[in-house]
């Protein structure tokens, strides 16, 4: 059965345009794959659920030994302060533009899943926690990093490479969380994320909807139920957040790239929300007019503009309240847009090029409503151009299925090195 809905990258020929460095790259990579198929399976056998601190820890530790052997100079940075394990950072200077490549050590897999191994399915395919979500990607940035050492060409490369620790389920506050990401951005010309993206290595994301939390809360006067719509008692807490929730549904519900979802609600008498985790209890009577309302969501937009165009109107909409009764509505902090730019599409073609010179697939964008919220969002405000998506190609993350394709690991780390070493020169589109 084949692997995916790709064809196969063994037999490529790559075009006579790879100069001699590139073509060193090139072999160097097929002569360490069983380095990088034993790497693989080290990280995924190793637990890196996001609570799992030691575990990230202990991830990180590997990783941390691959780059200081290729001369990095690494950083753990403890995550205490954000309440999550931390984040691994290496860096090296040399003479071109600064490359941030951007990883992350955890996984949605705690050491309660059953789901803990790396196993061979196939001769081409290989299922374990977090294999293409992503540790098949931080493979793919070792690999591809020790196989320009080795053609001689990481010497005079300025890197930056940030492996978060909490990227399935960040710390907080945010801006302690993501400062060391924030930070290397700033300083970079060019942001590489290696996550799978949508798992199809004829696709890369250079645009990605950011995800913030919202609450509503509203409030009734509570009363006998027979007395519900008198003018002096309303219309009660339930009745008032049905109203915020089907008009945000009316006015923004066909909005491009914009989405909101209510995720869980709770409303009665009494309403006890639970501080520790998503979800809470609440007492109430069919006879009672319910006094309280708690509704909990996210929201996902393609820019910046889009997300506070949308919070105003949801804001104004909340603020409209039935006779009895108020609402109000908060966002939390959240994963910010990537919006598409100039200076993505420009990297996406030079990737697309890189592809076709390596004999491989064309490259397009995901559409963006394919496309989640991750760590690169980040570097959007600082950082000229981004791609992401760079990663091990698969299917069925984040559940105990998630398998990748080991045929194009190969293919994604000659893709992802002859990037980096045409981007350290200063390449520009022809």
């Amino acid at each position: 059965m084949p692997s995916g809905p790709w064809p196969s990258p063994a037999g490529a020929r790559p075009s006579a345009d790879l100069d001699a460095t590139e073509t060193r790259v090139i072999e160097a990579i097929e002569a360490r794959s069983d380095e990088g198929l034993d790497l693989l399976e080290r990280l995924v056998n190793m637990n890196s659920g996001t609570m799992n601190f030691a575990g990230v820890r202990r991830v990180g530790d590997m990783l941390r030994q691959e780059f200081d052997s290729l001369g990095f100079e690494t950083t753990w940075i403890d995550g205490t302060p954000f309440g999550r394990a931390g984040h691994l950072v290496a860096e090296r200077s040399g003479n071109g533009p600064r490359l941030l490549l951007i990883g992350h050590l955890d996984t949605v897999f705690e050491p309660t899943s059953a789901f803990q191994r790396f196993e061979r399915v196939s001769d081409s395919t290989a299922r374990g926690p977090g294999i293409t979500d992503m540790k098949g990607g931080n493979v793919i940035i070792v690999q591809a990093l020790k196989a320009l050492e080795s053609a001689g060409a990481l010497s005079e490369m300025s890197i930056s490479v940030i492996f978060t620790g909490d990227e399935e389920d960040s710390g907080e506050p945010l801006e302690l969380a993501r400062a060391a990401l924030i930070e290397a951005a700033k300083r970079s010309q060019y942001a590489l994320g290696f996550e799978d993206g949508a798992g199809d290595p004829r696709t890369a994301v250079i645009s990605r909807r950011g995800s913030t939390g919202w609450t509503l809360s509203s409030t009734g006067i509570p009363a006998h139920s027979s007395q519900i719509f008198r003018a002096d008692i309303g219309y009660g807490a339930i009745f008032e957040s049905a109203r915020v929730l089907e008009q945000f549904r009316a006015r923004l519900g066909s909005e491009r790239y914009l989405t909101f979802n209510p995720g869980y609600a709770i409303g009665g008498s009494d309403v006890a929300v639970d501080t520790a985790q998503p979800g809470g209890t609440a007492f109430g009577k069919s006879n009672i007019i319910s006094k309280e309302m708690r509704v909990t969501g996210d929201i996902r937009a393609i820019s910046p503009g889009q997300l506070a165009s949308a919070k105003s109107a949801m804001h104004e909409i909340a603020a409209a309240s039935l006779p009895g009764t108020s609402s109000t509505l908060a966002f939390d902090e959240g994963y910010p847009p990537m919006a598409p730019s100039e200076g993505n599409r420009r990297l996406l073609a030079m990737y697309d090029r890189v592809s076709r010179d390596l004999g491989y697939w064309p490259v397009v964008a995901v559409d963006p409503m394919r496309a989640g919220a991750a760590d690169v969002s980040f570097t959007a405000p600082y950082t000229p151009m981004a791609i992401d998506a760079l990663g091990l190609s698969g299917w069925d993350g984040h559940t105990d299925k998630e398998t990748a394709d080991l045929r194009v690991l190969a293919a994604q780390t000659k893709r992802a090195a002859i990037l980096m070493y045409r981007l350290s020169r200063g390449a520009a589109l022809d």
